[in-house]
């Protein structure tokens, strides 16, 4: 469960830069009651994203599971290999897209829209059936042979990486005071000039991790194969000389 865990995680922490969830979260921030309102967006945005993989996994995931029950370690490397490839294509699209990215802006909401918990719902089920990082999570969670409490788990721990931003403004509303409007700024003009570069990085960064791990484990099944092949033969010459 190492494994799945450190990729998770790191898939998680490179999809938390994600403007359409900390821009409007940053906009909240300076609305009468900030805190209470990025609070609710936080919780929102959390719930319906965890829902979301948790009904995928719990659903299809499992279908998929009971076709075959014992998934083979090649196959769950060959998943996290792909993950891996997968997460270096996104990369370098938005890598390449990000000058116009940052031309067109963050997405603006209004912090005096009455439902921020309704806000949050919205902006994250319109999101989930492009978000790729969070599928190539779930599709390394589901091929990791592990029982669904535990996927369960490894999905929970995604979902508390992704909003770890918003915890961050939060915990600013919360303890920096008078500070807090000015280090908020300085967050949103760094989002503004900067988040397509931030999140091409960490994308390429944990696709590379992905490959590493996938092809670390296919060369040691095949190590492990290869000496099963050896130790066969050399039986044979034992008994044949």
């Amino acid at each position: 469960m190492v494994r799945e865990l450190g990729l998770v995680i790191s898939i998680g922490l490179a999809d938390s830069i994600n403007p359409t969830t900390i821009a409007p979260a940053l906009y909240l921030a300076t609305g009468d009651e900030g805190r209470r309102r990025v609070i609710e967006f936080t919780a929102s945005v959390f719930v319906v994203y965890f829902l979301g993989g948790a009904l995928i996994a719990i659903g299809p995931g499992q279908l998929l599971r009971s076709l075959l029950p014992h998934v083979h370690a090649t196959v769950r490397h060959a998943v996290e290999l792909a993950v891996g490839v997968g997460l270096l294509i996104a990369a370098a699209m938005l890598w390449r897209g990000r000058d116009r990215l940052i031309a067109k802006g963050l997405p603006a909401t209004s912090p005096k829209r009455r439902s921020t918990a309704l806000l949050g719902a919205s902006i994250t089920a319109l999101e989930l059936p492009t978000a790729f990082p969070y599928f190539a999570a779930i599709a390394a969670i589901l091929a990791s042979g592990l029982n669904p409490l535990s996927q369960l788990l490894l999905l929970l721990i995604f979902n508390v990486c992704f909003v770890l931003p918003l915890l961050a403004i939060i915990l600013t509303l919360t303890f920096a005071g008078p500070r807090s409007e000015r280090l908020l700024a300085t967050g949103r003009s760094f989002l503004e000039r900067r988040w397509p570069h931030t999140l091409a990085i960490l994308l390429a960064i944990v696709g590379v991790l992905g490959i590493l791990f996938g092809a670390t484990g296919l060369v040691a099944q095949g190590n492990t194969r290869f000496g099963r092949f050896f130790r066969h033969v050399r039986h044979i010459l034992h008994l044949h000389p």
